[in-house]
């Protein structure tokens, strides 16, 4: 069984007595290989190894970083093929959806390409009688980024091009679910031109978590996962003195207002909370249908949910794959039991899928519920599973009550043919990312991914301008330069004249 190692100055890297995780592709069940899970003294390795290269690559000129990261695109753009199966084999995303989630990551390495222009600082002449001020962004020094299993190639992807086109080297903590993909990636960036040691990955779990966020040599993390993680990610890299962006859960609402464009509406809600198998932080897993449109849209779900098409990742004509593992399979039943005990209506049934040849596989059908109220589990509770519970609100101002008061603030989105009911959504929701007649609001990569509330844990959202200043300090200069002029000494506060 082949074994994924670290990848550390340029090489795959193995540590004796390592513990090892298991790595299963879920549409099978099967362990397909085992993955090292870093000790203390691997990540201090690691960060060794990142150190010394920071010197050497901070003082790279910018657009020299910024022609590593075309050769980079272009690679990426040839071996995307085989990343998406990666992604596919040790996920469960369908191939199609592999394949978007890089092209989504892609996007912030074309950001990351126009680095030169994005570091420049700001000049003032003459602040003061001889006397001018400049600004200059520097890179923080060594960043870290922990990933989750979701996307394990997209979110990876906004984080160390930015830090790395910045200045800074990288220390990249993935999935241990998912770790393939990632270590392409990174040989990829070195194929590109970047020196080793400059990217380095290390596998591992909790233990590899902790050791990076209380390493001293480490001045910044990013990380995207669960709210509790995110919230203990914060605590203690702050505590240590970095620079932390948290990103975590989400409970992403549809407000349906009654003059929708049905048709339209019931696509985009199909794809967004059922793609992925639903494991997406964007993922749209409450619909609240405003007014009178409530059961014209489980009229219209309903056989569209009960006919998704199911398969393995490598099925061209799979709309959904399986869950990433029997644990996470496991705790969506029980949610879905847990939501028949709470009184919601049960309209399709998602449970006891079998699919002939992947008996062990970790499939699940399409879930909808109906007449979900705040206080039931399902509601209240980040599934991460192909769930839908849809919420009946009697007017617009109850549908914007219920997304204000939910203590997730990630994304929202509202359908409707008014205007005015728009504009007034998107200023007043509470929440990170608003789509308006668009299920799932990523942002491109040149604005910025983040949440608010319980979504986001620290001052700075992901990739565009926010990363370029997550991942550098500004540094002011005042130059005054001898004009024979002998002022004496200076005792009171220094004024400009």
């Amino acid at each position: 069984m082949k074994i994924i190692g670290h990848r550390i100055n340029g090489e795959v890297s193995f540590e004796k007595n390592s513990r090892l995780g298991d790595v299963y592709n879920p549409a099978t069940g099967e362990v397909e290989r085992q993955v090292t899970l870093a000790s203390i003294s691997q990540v201090d390795k690691a960060v060794s190894v990142a150190k010394n290269a920071l010197e050497s690559w901070s003082a790279t000129p910018p657009i020299k970083r910024a022609r590593v990261m075309f050769k980079y695109k272009q690679l990426i753009e040839e071996n995307i093929d085989e990343l998406a199966d990666m992604v596919g084999r040790e996920h469960g995303k369908v191939l199609s959806d592999a394949r978007g989630s890089i092209i989504r990551g892609l996007e912030v390495v074309e950001f990351a390409c126009g680095i030169p222009h994005l570091l420049k600082g700001e000049y003032t002449e003459q602040v003061g009688t001889g006397v001018d001020s400049f600004s200059m962004r520097q890179p923080v020094g060594i960043a870290a980024g922990i990933t989750p299993f979701n996307f394990p190639a997209m979110v990876p992807l906004w984080m160390f091009p930015i830090a790395i086109a910045c200045g800074n080297t990288f220390i990249l903590k993935p999935s241990e679910r998912d770790p393939s993909c990632p270590m392409k990636l990174a040989e990829l960036l070195e194929e590109a031109g970047a020196p080793p040691g400059v990217l380095n990955v290390v596998n591992g779990d909790k233990e590899a978590v902790n050791a990076i966020l209380d390493h001293p040599d480490i001045s910044a993390v990013s990380f995207v996962g669960s709210t509790p993680i995110a919230r203990h990610v914060y605590s203690r890299g702050s505590l240590a003195g970095k620079r932390v962006q948290a990103l975590g859960g989400a409970k992403n609402h549809m407000v349906i207002m009654p003059d929708a464009d049905l048709d339209q509406t019931v696509d985009a809600l199909m794809g967004a909370a059922y793609g992925s198998a639903g494991e997406r932080c964007m993922a749209i897993s409450v619909a609240v249908a405003v007014g009178d449109i409530g059961d014209k849209l489980i009229e219209k779900m309903t056989p569209k949910v009960s006919s998704l098409k199911i398969g393995p990742w490598d099925d061209p004509d799979a709309e959904m794959g399986p869950i990433i593992t029997r644990e996470s399979f496991d705790n969506i039943t029980n949610l879905i039991n847990e939501g028949e005990k709470d009184g919601a209506s049960l309209i399709v049934d998602g449970r006891n899928l079998t699919l002939q040849g992947y008996e062990k596989g970790n499939f699940m059908g399409g879930t909808l519920f109906d007449n979900v109220k705040p206080g039931m589990s399902i509601y209240d509770q980040e599934i991460f599973g192909p769930v839908l519970s849809t919420v009946r609100a009697s007017n617009y101002d109850e549908a914007l009550n219920l997304v204000k008061s939910n203590p997730y603030g990630n994304g929202v989105s509202i359908f409707t043919r008014d205007g005015d009911t728009a504009r007034d959504f998107a200023s007043k929701a509470n929440i990170g990312m608003v789509g308006i007649n668009i299920p799932i609001p990523v942002p491109v990569a040149y604005h910025s991914f983040g949440g608010w509330k319980d979504s986001l844990f620290g001052s700075n959202n992901t990739y565009g301008m926010e990363g370029v200043r997550f991942y550098t300090k500004v540094k002011t200069v005042s130059s005054s330069w001898p004009s024979g002029i002998k002022d004496g000494a200076l005792f009171s506060m220094p004024v400009m004249k």
